[in-house]
């Protein structure tokens, strides 16, 4: 069936459903006598007339009816079947790739996917965990979820959480054979568990401290070295060294006695973590209500 054919059937359902040009030509959007020049053409082609016109009525033929019959089911098929690829493209579905801090995925991304998932089975989502600054296009990766200091300025960054501070803590067994730090130069008598970045060749992450405008990049040494926020956690639980970690990460420890603070007049804030993505990419429903989901509204 070539376009014109396809679109001259159409004129003609519109007729024989409403039984008159004029009713018809006003949902077609065009006018009565253009309508009747389609009908006329198409009767030619077929070589049999569709329509019986009076002045007062309009009626299909045998082979007027049996065409109704026959193809306007079929159009009314397709017109269901467009109209569910249409309400397929709202409906959050897809699968979004992001990459995200440990601490990041367990404590913000999962509670906002634990709203979300259930109530969208079609919304499928994949979490790379990575310390380094992901190149997420080259990554094809959708999204990534960072301090924002360290978000491109070319990138869209949506908070999704408060501000955050530093925390240096070790178990209260390692604390009973050696004294606490007061500065964190005192940290080169420490055992510190160190974190291995995969950015700028792998180098271990230098702790970051401040005080009354006084900035120090200190690089810390220790017997372990590991690549998992989680793994530096763990280790100064079972008293092994000092980890530099988030206060959320370590909140919880703190409370129950099982890890102590030090040098917390020395530990700065920075700004809290932000969902980073292309300015470019247009986001899909299931992307967008993620955003939503994940959007920092402050207390």
């Amino acid at each position: 069936m070539n376009r014109e054919d396809a679109s001259d059937l159409l004129a003609f359902l519109a007729v024989a459903r409403e039984r008159s040009f004029t009713r018809a030509a006003a949902k077609l959007g065009m006018t009565q006598s253009a309508l009747s020049q389609i009908i006329r053409n198409l009767e030619e082609r077929l070589g049999v007339r569709l329509l019986n016109r009076t002045t007062r009525s309009v009626t299909p033929t045998q082979a007027g009816e049996r065409l109704f019959l026959s193809v306007g089911p079929k159009f009314t098929e397709m017109d269901a079947d467009l109209a569910a690829l249409s309400e397929l493209r709202e409906k959050p579905a897809g699968t979004i790739r992001l990459t995200a801090t440990e601490f990041a995925a367990a404590e913000i991304l999962l509670p906002a996917l634990r709203k979300i998932l259930p109530k969208y089975p079609d919304i499928h989502v994949e979490v790379i965990i990575d310390y380094g600054l992901t190149n997420i296009v080259a990554q094809q990766v959708d999204a990534g979820i960072r301090p924002g200091e360290l978000v491109a300025k070319d990138m869209i960054a949506v908070r999704v959480s408060p501000d955050l501070r530093m925390a240096v803590v070790g178990s209260p067994s390692y604390f009973a054979e050696r004294k606490r730090p007061k500065t964190p130069q005192d940290l080169t008598h420490h055992n510190c568990l160190n974190l291995r970045l995969p950015t700028h060749g792998g180098s271990l992450y230098a702790w970051e401290f401040e005080k009354n405008g006084r900035e120090l990049n200190v690089r810390v040494e220790g017997q372990l070295v590991f690549n998992s926020a989680g793994l530096l956690l763990d280790g100064a639980l079972k008293g092994l060294g000092l980890a530099y970690l988030t206060e959320g990460h370590v909140q919880p420890y703190l409370s129950q006695g099982r890890l102590v603070r030090v040098l917390s007049d020395w530990c700065p804030q920075f700004s809290g973590y932000h969902l980073y993505y292309p300015s470019r990419r247009q986001p899909s429903p299931a992307f967008s209500l993620l955003v939503e989901a994940l959007r920092y509204r402050g207390k």
